[in-house]
């Protein structure tokens, strides 16, 4: 199982953090991306090791640095010359390791509060535009701004194999998921990625405010509100 390219996140106006990947393999957010709100986000990839998500995250509410959580983790790991791994902290500080035996084209690049990483790609400039894109769409959502800067990969290439899976996972202030979503298998992944992104803003975010969260552990459970809230969403669809 050999995993592509993603970028990982923190978002520096509201402290959430994401993970958008995407590849040419089966089901990619199954086993790559993994975040925890006020802790940080980590993607696992190339010859994947899972452990190395949950691990990672560990680390990083124990206070490790992203750097240090990269190191420690792959120290430990014989197969760390086939995997890739990159991380950013609460502090927005970010880290990756590609292995040496990755797959070309194969690399990682790092910013201020987000990372990019890929491998088995059609070149560099994956990962270069990538990053490029991260950096120019500043002004777009969080969500819209990770989706995009896939967008610029796959237009330099991508996956040297081709396409098939996406997905983008992004947490804000709960223990559960803001954005959770995954497209496992489809002919343009990154398309279908966007489609449901858009489901999710007209048919899903409206409704947020019902849940329960952490300064509202009820959430709203008056039928009024809640038709109220409906209501609302329905006038403007």
């Amino acid at each position: 199982m050999t995993l592509t390219w993603s970028i990982v996140a923190r978002d520096p106006a509201t402290g959430a953090f994401g993970v958008a990947i995407t590849t040419r393999f089966f089901a990619v957010g199954a086993l790559c991306p993994y975040a925890t709100s006020g802790v940080g986000a980590v993607a696992t990839q190339a010859l994947v090791n899972p452990y190395l998500g949950p691990r990672a995250l560990k680390l990083l509410a124990e206070g490790i640095s992203a750097a240090d959580t990269v190191a420690v983790l792959l120290a430990q790991d014989e197969g760390r010359a086939l995997r890739q791994l990159h991380v950013v902290d609460v502090s927005g500080r970010a880290s990756a390791q590609t292995g040496a035996s990755c797959v070309e084209w194969s690399g990682h690049r790092t910013g201020d509060g987000f990372s990019v990483a890929g491998n088995m790609l059609a070149g560099e400039p994956v990962v270069l535009d990538t990053f490029e894109a991260y950096l120019a769409n500043s002004d777009l959502p969080f969500a819209e701004r990770l989706m995009s800067a896939l967008d610029a990969g796959q237009a330099a290439g991508g996956d040297k194999r081709g396409k098939q899976s996406a997905a983008l996972r992004i947490v804000t202030t709960e223990d559960y998921p803001f954005i959770d979503l995954r497209v496992d298998d489809h002919p343009e992944p990154l398309g279908e990625l966007r489609r449901l992104y858009n489901v999710y803003q007209a048919d899903y975010a409206v409704y947020r405010p019902i849940v329960p969260t952490k300064s509202n552990p009820v959430g709203i459970i008056d039928r009024e509100q809640i038709e109220a809230i409906r209501a609302r969403r329905m006038s403007r669809s």
